[in-house]
């Protein structure tokens, strides 16, 4: 008699910590697919964008073509399938911000920061996109980076509002126990 072969689990592109969210996830919904959307965002905050193995390993957990994980990423701006900087500003110029002078706040980004659209600075810092809509119409013109919203804006915020950001790497450069979360 032979040895029965142990099920061995597929490789995987996330921390085990990740993966075990995964199953949970899956399990929590009584469809799979339900777990898509949380599933690409915390695939996403791990990876840093959403890649082909991202992609791949998501289809395959919630059994799902990689077209169909691919056609719910493209309708959200917050998700990527290329590299970004470890803040992602995302510049809204849908209608209610357009008019509000969104274009004259990306501008400025654009500007302080030395890159084109979907650009990354060359520190890895920040990276800059034009998006059609972030929902805070009301608040216009409005500005996204990572998960932190900035509204009312006028062009001579923004290099304040970089300031901010790189700010927070040097406080996290001399306080190494602070928590990492709160950038995440």
């Amino acid at each position: 008699m032979s040895p029965k072969k142990a099920k061995s689990e597929p490789a995987t592109v996330f921390s085990p910590e990740l993966a075990a969210r995964f199953d949970a996830l899956v399990k929590k919904y009584p469809v799979s697919r339900s777990a898509l959307i949380p599933m690409l965002l915390y695939a996403q905050d791990e990876v840093g964008y959403l890649s082909n193995a991202v992609v791949a390993e998501i289809a395959r957990r919630i059994e799902i073509t990689e077209l169909e994980v691919r056609n719910v990423a493209t309708y959200y701006s917050m998700l990527r399938f290329k590299a970004a900087g470890k803040y992602n500003i995302q510049v809204c110029t849908n209608i209610s911000c357009m008019l509000r002078g969104a274009y004259e706040v990306y501008e400025r980004f654009r500007e302080e920061l030395g890159v084109g659209s979907d650009g990354v600075t060359a520190d890895g810092l920040f990276s800059l996109e034009e998006v059609e809509c972030i929902g805070a119409c009301c608040w216009a013109p409005a500005i996204q980076v990572n998960y932190e919203f900035h509204d009312e804006l006028k062009p001579d915020l923004v290099p304040g509002i970089i300031g901010a950001y790189r700010q927070r790497i040097e406080d996290r450069a001399q306080d190494p126990f602070q928590n990492k979360e709160k950038d995440a």
